[in-house]
């Protein structure tokens, strides 16, 4: 084979290892989660489709952020109960690529969408007249394919990259495939130069999405400040948002801090935390928190049940 393919065919997950004697009770309560989150997401977005008088940008945003919370989960847990299940907990190698494409891409779009909402929120609030003209039907469908076909790229390039490495061991001390444990594998370091250069291009590009976020919400807060209406808009539209925006980022530092202390202990404890925080937590808060907050929707939600409760009388 050639020097930059790797011979490795499969990876060994280790991340597991010191849980398996309640593996019955971890499963359970898994499977139970991922059933919760997807049945609240679906039903957000089945509401939101199916409802004509849903069909406003903010609305859209919101069922593309419940979809690519599906599209995370769905990456994370059918794999996670299988190992649950089994002795030995391996994946193969392309499925270790494209399990790590899945992480990436789905923190990526989180951000980018959560950006994109900061700045239909900024629109609505600050510059109200001139909001449908801005925020039209093309400008929106431009902005949710940005936020989901570019970090789907951007992702893409990386696990190449990764990919082209020759990697000296196949055990993977964590739940599931990242870019960056790969990378760590790789027999030279040297090697990886190109990985690194890669990885904080699209670090800085995700940086300016925060710093956009920012820039919204002073405008925003300097908007809503004396104005009764306008914080009422803000307490209904934008908390949730930036409740979302907050798990977030709090998901991505503990994540920075798994990949540099050295404790083991610690490293543990930060990988349990960030599994729960962002495959459970958000994908289960997010359509829990914009479904109460957003009076539309609440009122669909509730209309729904109690109409199905009545069938049932």
């Amino acid at each position: 084979m050639k020097d930059n393919v790797s011979v490795i065919t499969v990876f060994y997950l280790s991340g597991l290892n010191e849980t398996m004697s309640q593996r019955w009770i971890i499963f359970f309560f898994s499977l139970l989660c991922y059933c919760i989150i997807l049945l609240v997401n679906v039903s957000l977005i089945v509401t939101i489709i199916l409802d004509n008088s849903l069909h406003e940008p903010m609305y859209i945003l919101l069922c593309v952020f419940c979809m690519n919370g599906l599209y995370g989960t769905t990456g994370f847990f059918p794999k996670f109960l299988w190992d649950l299940l089994s002795v030995v907990h391996i994946i193969s190698y392309p499925g270790c690529l494209v399990q790590a494409h899945v992480m990436y891409s789905f923190f990526c779009s989180d951000v980018s969408i959560l950006a994109v909402m900061a700045y239909d929120r900024y629109l609505a609030i600050c510059r109200p007249l001139e909001y449908h003209t801005i925020m039209s039907k093309q400008r929106l469908m431009k902005l949710v394919c940005f936020s989901c076909i570019t970090p789907f790229c951007a992702g893409g390039i990386v696990i190449f990259f990764a990919s082209r490495l020759q990697l000296c061991s196949s055990y993977i001390s964590k739940l599931f495939c990242v870019n960056w444990v790969i990378v760590t594998l790789a027999c030279f370091p040297s090697e990886t130069a190109v990985n690194s250069i890669v990885t904080y291009i699209i670090i800085i590009i995700y940086v300016f999405h925060g710093f956009l976020i920012i820039w919204s919400y002073i405008y925003l807060i300097k908007t809503c400040v004396n104005s009764i209406e306008n914080r009422a808009k803000f307490m209904q539209t934008c908390v949730p948002h930036l409740t979302s925006l907050v798990m977030v980022l709090v998901t991505v530092l503990f994540d920075i801090t798994n990949m540099r202390v050295g404790s083991k202990d610690l490293q543990q404890s930060l990988q349990k935390f960030v599994v729960i925080q962002c495959f459970v937590i958000l994908p289960l808060m997010n359509p829990l928190i914009y479904g109460f907050k957003l009076t539309k929707i609440r009122i669909k939600i509730l209309r729904v049940i109690t109409s199905k409760c009545d069938l049932k009388h």
